[in-house]
Parts: C-alpha cells; sequence; structure tokens
C-alpha cells in the first residue's frame, strides 16, 4: 500500500507538472518577433526608429514649415530659438528614448532654467527643465506631466550634464461607442528612476493651447524655449 501510494503521488506530481506547462500555452498566442537589443545601455535596439544618431537632422522639420534649424554639433542638436521642431513622421502608442542636457552655466531660475519639453504627439508635454536645486511649480518640474502630474521623484542630475527619459506612451484614443475619449497613459523613468507610474492622458486640456478629444497619430515635438537644451541619441519602437 505504501508503495502503491508513493506511485500515485508521483504520477500525481507528474501530471501537475505537464499540465501546468502545457496550460501554459494559449493556443491563440503567436511566437514574439525576434528584437536584438542594443549592446550598450540607452542604445537603439534592432526595431526601433533612429529619429536622431547625431549626424543630421533629415527626419525633422520646423513647426513653422520648412526645414529643422537647430544646431547639430559633436553628436548634439541644440535649441537655438529658431523655434520647436517636430518630426515628419506621425506616430501613436510608443516607447521613446531621448537624452537631454541643460547648459553648464546656470542662468536664471524656476522656469527660466534650461526649459524645454518632450511633446507625445505634438500634445502631451513632458518637462525639460534644470530641477536640480531649481524649485518651481511642481508640475512643472523636469520629469511632470506638464501642467497635469508632477513627477514622484526628483531625479535630476547636475546642470550640463546628460540625462535621459525612457518613456512608454498610449495615446488616449475616441471611444468607439460615441461620445467621449478612452484615456491614454504616460510611463516615464528619468535617469532609470520611474517618475510617472501609468499617469492617466484624459485627451483634454494640457498645455496653455486648450484642446479636447484624440487623435490617433501625431508627431513627436522637441520645444524652444528660447534655452539652449541639448539632445542627442534619440529613437521610438511603434508599440
Amino acid at each position: 500500500m505504501r508503495h502503491h501510494a508513493f506511485t500515485l503521488i508521483v504520477v500525481g506530481v507528474t501530471i501537475a507538472l505537464s499540465s501546468a506547462l502545457n496550460g501554459a500555452a494559449n493556443p491563440n498566442d503567436t511566437e514574439p518577433p525576434i528584437v536584438k537589443p542594443g549592446s550598450k545601455p540607452g542604445q537603439a535596439p534592432s526595431d526601433a526608429i533612429v529619429l536622431f544618431d547625431g549626424s543630421h537632422l533629415e527626419q525633422w522639420e520646423s513647426v513653422k514649415g520648412g526645414p529643422a534649424k537647430w544646431v547639430v554639433d559633436n553628436g548634439a542638436i541644440t535649441v537655438n530659438r529658431s523655434g520647436d521642431i517636430r518630426t515628419k513622421e506621425s506616430f501613436g502608442d510608443v516607447q521613446l528614448h531621448i537624452e537631454w542636457a541643460t547648459p553648464n552655466e546656470v542662468k536664471g531660475e524656476g522656469q527660466g532654467r534650461g526649459n524645454s519639453g518632450v511633446y507625445l504627439q505634438g500634445r502631451y508635454e513632458i518637462q525639460v527643465l534644470d530641477s536640480y536645486q531649481n524649485r518651481t511649480y511642481f508640475n512643472g518640474q523636469a520629469g511632470a506631466f506638464y501642467g497635469n502630474q508632477p513627477p514622484l521623484v526628483n531625479a535630476s542630475r547636475k546642470p550640463g550634464e546628460w540625462q535621459t527619459y525612457d518613456i512608454i506612451f498610449k495615446a488616449p484614443k475616441p471611444n468607439p461607442q460615441g461620445e467621449g475619449v478612452i484615456p491614454g497613459s504616460f510611463t516615464v523613468f528619468h535617469n532609470g528612476v520611474l517618475v510617472q507610474n501609468n499617469t492617466p492622458i484624459k485627451g483634454k486640456k494640457t498645455t496653455a493651447a486648450a484642446y479636447s478629444g484624440a487623435t490617433p497619430k501625431g508627431p513627436l515635438v522637441l520645444q524652444d524655449h528660447s534655452n539652449p537644451v541639448r539632445y542627442r541619441n534619440i529613437w521610438i519602437r511603434p508599440l
């Protein structure tokens, strides 16, 4: 009886393990595609669209029309008071990697210090600002969903040092049932630190300019706020 009981236990465990392994497979699943990651942190994976590799601005244009006129030098682009720039291509849901640096020389305070912005769909802004020992309104500091949600923490590096944003953006979408908008969201890592955790985007007023509704796609826009902020290593993955 003991041998019988032991055999039943072993068989039962084997069946349970087999069921668990087989049960993990959903017949509707498809095999995930292979993506080669970058060989170093921040490097674009194989399926990314590289928007700026340090050499030219061919994928960008001025929001005023015509070519983007920011200065390209030493692998970076610098804001030069020629106006905002935007990608020629439009995007919906994306993963975005972008690196930025505020000026080495500290000038001004609050919103006047190293101010720029990263706009998803040209609408929803993640603030760029020198927030190292620089106080301002909380939903306007670096890492904020501007005017809407302060960052969870202040992860800013010193002025002049390169910083990173890794952004998962889900765009608000028109409600297929009729009126209203299905909210989108921001998840943002600032220098590898989580600062926006699935923060909702409702498709309403998000900046000084009011608008409503939702749009399927829009360009990535970098803001010229008259401060010589630099950007480099910009890539995006449509999701």
